[in-house]
């Protein structure tokens, strides 16, 4: 089989790659495999729950069932659907939205490959446009989305270390200087892979940036606000006609739907529809309607701040003291846990790579992620891309700490080596 350069362009080693290969091996073969590598959320019974009774309600109500699997939608998503985000939106959020401002996507990586190539790549006048990281680390999978080669640029972070063996990132705005060619800025807010929740000040200072350029601010809030609310620190949700924020019922707790939400101009939701249209023909409808309920009377505001929000704080602050406990001695820094589901470890100077570590533990039947899949765009050698990795903390906790301790063993392992 000869593929074209795009097909080899996204079937080649990327991070994303290995992390799906990894999972389904081990899903398939390794059940004994300690899964701290994916993106995969915890399974929270009362969420379940609330979801397996609004799946009883569809199957009991008439031709419910038989509608939702026998027609197509819309390209934009199922149209009560749609209203009812927006009208969530400007009720409790006082977000000045409605349906023409929101698209449906088969999940918030869809939405991603969907705005970069978009905005960036190949322009009409031959030109070549690219997409803003202010900050790295980032998510692995943005890394491969674009159809043109270069498509990210992005910057270091500031490194800020605090007490009790955390650190944090803070984006660099004293020194960021965004390149002419700029077709959209975007963050992700909690970050992937680090868990780091952008200030409200900083998200100002970025929203200010693009405008100063005419170009949009993507704010991927696939673990953020409003839902599923994985934040635990104070933080402003943020939105204008000039922002796209994408969101997703993934860590809610339905992965398994692929339904993600994009908030934005009612041009861009024109673009994202149509695209949508030519990919997909149109957006699974299981995600809209198990969802559709809790959307409507809020509900899943509430699942997002007492029950999934307490559910990841409390897995996190278990594998930090853990890792503080079984690291002692050792020069290891942890990005203080602010959301999300991730635990991002640097351990500096580590005489091996993370790649490296990362096979050790997968060889002994543990699945983390190396840290140097995370910084797209970023030009440049930097040995801190080499002496991080993500840690997945939502599966169970006897798995966490089964896992944590093979880590622990191995890190202590290579530091001996050096």
């Amino acid at each position: 089989m000869q593929l074209s350069k795009l097909g080899l362009k996204l079937t080649a080693g990327a991070g994303i790659v290995r992390l799906m290969d990894d999972l389904g091996e081990a899903a398939a073969g390794r059940p004994d495999m300690a899964m701290l590598g994916g993106g995969n959320p915890g399974r929270i019974p009362e969420v379940e729950s609330r979801l397996r009774a609004r799946m009883q309600r569809i199957l009991a109500d008439g031709d419910t069932f038989e509608r939702l699997i026998g027609a197509y939608d819309s390209p934009q998503g199922p149209a009560d659907f749609v209203r009812a985000v927006a009208s969530l939106l400007r009720r409790e959020l006082g977000w000045p939205v409605h349906p023409e401002n929101i698209a449906v996507t088969n999940g918030s990586q869809s939405a991603s490959f969907m705005l970069f190539n978009l905005l960036g790549g190949e322009a009409l006048d031959g030109t070549h446009r690219r997409i803003f990281l202010p900050l790295t680390p980032e998510y692995v999978g943005y890394a491969d989305q674009g159809v043109t080669d270069g498509l990210f640029v992005s910057r270091r972070p500031e490194i800020e270390l605090l007490d009790d063996r955390l650190f944090k990132y803070r984006v660099d705005l004293r020194g960021l200087e965004m390149p002419e060619d700029v077709a959209a800025v975007c963050v992700s807010r909690p970050t992937n892979p680090t868990g780091n929740v952008l200030t409200d000040d900083e998200v100002a200072a970025l929203a200010e940036l693009a405008a100063s350029r005419d170009v949009p601010l993507i704010i991927d809030s696939a673990y953020g606000l409003p839902f599923p609310g994985i934040v635990f620190r104070d933080a402003t949700p943020h939105w204008n006609e000039r922002t796209v924020v994408c969101m997703s019922l993934s860590k809610i707790g339905l992965p398994g739907v692929r339904t993600g939400i994009v908030v934005a101009a009612p041009e861009m939701v024109r673009a994202l529809v149509g695209m949508n249209a030519i990919v997909n023909l149109t957006t699974g409808g299981f995600g809209p309607a198990l969802a559709l309920d809790m959307i409507r009377d809020g509900e899943i505001l509430r699942l997002a701040r007492d029950v999934v929000r307490p559910f990841y704080q409390g897995r996190a602050e278990m594998a930090v003291d853990l890792l503080r406990h079984e690291l002692d001695g050792l020069d290891f820094w942890i990005h203080r846990p602010e959301g999300a589901i991730f635990l991002w470890a640097w351990f500096r100077d580590l005489p091996i790579t993370s790649d490296t570590l990362y096979r050790r533990l997968k060889d002994r039947g543990v699945l983390v992620l190396s840290g140097h899949h995370f910084f797209p765009g970023l030009e440049g050698a930097w040995r801190h891309r080499d002496e991080c990795v993500r840690i997945n903390c939502s599966q169970s906790t006897e798995m966490v700490q089964r896992g944590l301790r093979v880590l622990c063993e191995e890190v202590r392992r290579a530091y001996g080596e050096g």
